[in-house]
């Protein structure tokens, strides 16, 4: 016999007060599962979020590691394949983001400048003069380390310039 019934019994309860108490602790049962439940939905989603952060932040890694790799051959491209530019007595002036600066090169690297041969790349605030091929490459990777390449089939005079027969000198310093 339950205690319920005992009290019952002895007349301690009435049944109405007997089947409030049963329907509370039915109520009290079933939100302690809901509860339960509750508490699992929230850790599936912290474990979600979790999962989220964590793959952006190896999303992030993985192209800053990229990035630094590319970087690398960059440096490598231009280091590697730089022109001695020895002691040059003629001042070569191109334009670097809108300033004109100015480097000293040989009669030959000049002209190899001029006809597209040779490209100036920048690197670590330093300028190097590389071969057009490599240059290429380089843009290919990052255009904004090629400060200078001269290209000869932009120069072709349109059919329509009315001053097509007044070429610029290409020794023309400016």
């Amino acid at each position: 016999m339950s205690l319920q019934d005992q009290l019952l019994k002895a007349g301690l309860v009435t049944k109405h007060d007997a089947k409030k108490a049963n329907k509370d602790k039915h109520r009290a049962r079933k939100a302690g599962k809901q509860v339960v439940n509750e508490a699992k939905a929230d850790a599936a989603q912290k474990r979600a979020e979790q999962t989220e952060r964590d793959r952006q932040l190896n999303a992030q890694r993985k192209a800053d590691s990229e990035k630094k790799a590319l970087q690398a051959q960059i440096r490598q491209l231009i280091t590697v394949n730089a022109q001695s530019r020895e002691k040059g007595e003629l001042a070569y002036n191109f334009s670097d983001n809108g300033t004109i600066t100015k480097i000293y090169v040989t009669a030959a690297l000049q002209q190899g400048l001029i006809n597209g041969q040779l490209a100036i790349a920048k690197l670590d605030e330093e300028y190097h003069l590389i071969a057009a091929a490599v240059a290429e490459k380089v843009a290919q990777r990052d255009a904004s380390v090629i400060v200078l390449l001269n290209d000869k089939s932009a120069d072709a005079p349109d059919e329509d310039d009315p001053y097509a027969d007044y070429q610029i000198p290409d020794d023309l310093m400016w």
